[in-house]
């Protein structure tokens, strides 16, 4: 019996995926447990309209993540902080407070768990922040380090 998987089913396959399994398994654990259904003309059809609508929408992610990518590009967020001798800051900036600046001076909604700091920035003068927007889409952005 062909069966669609609702979910991922260990050793069958995941969820979407087409299997083939014995009758008896697929009426007296998958169908009953609302890990799969009955692969007929309509259910195939469905899954179909629904992977179609699923690319569409990811690639409406990606266009979206290359745009603000673009957008990015020249932008400088500046933060400004206290800082000692020799330009070596009391405290650091962190991927929050660079949040933070974009929002108030652009406008972007940059969630800080996105901003790719391997280490907070101790120092003055510019650096350059990797932001993974999309799983593809890595941008650059230039935050301007200053004394308060």
């Amino acid at each position: 019996m062909k069966v669609i998987l609702t979910q991922d089913v260990k050793k069958h396959g995941k969820k979407g995926d087409i299997i083939n399994v014995s009758d008896g398994y697929a009426r007296n654990y998958l169908i009953p447990q609302g890990l799969g259904i009955e692969a007929t003309k309509a259910s195939l059809n469905d899954l179909n309209l629904k992977k179609k609508a699923e690319d569409k929408r990811k690639q409406e992610e990606l266009n979206a993540a290359n745009q603000l990518k673009d957008e990015l590009k020249d932008k400088i967020v500046k933060v400004s902080v206290k800082a000692g001798e020799g330009g070596r800051l009391f405290g650091s900036v962190t991927a929050k407070e660079i949040s933070a600046a974009a929002k108030k001076q652009y406008n972007l909604n940059l969630d800080k768990k996105k901003i790719q700091l391997d280490e907070p920035i101790r120092t003055l003068g510019n650096h350059m922040v990797p932001i993974k927007l999309h799983p593809q889409v890595t941008a650059e952005l230039t935050v301007k380090v200053t004394e308060e």
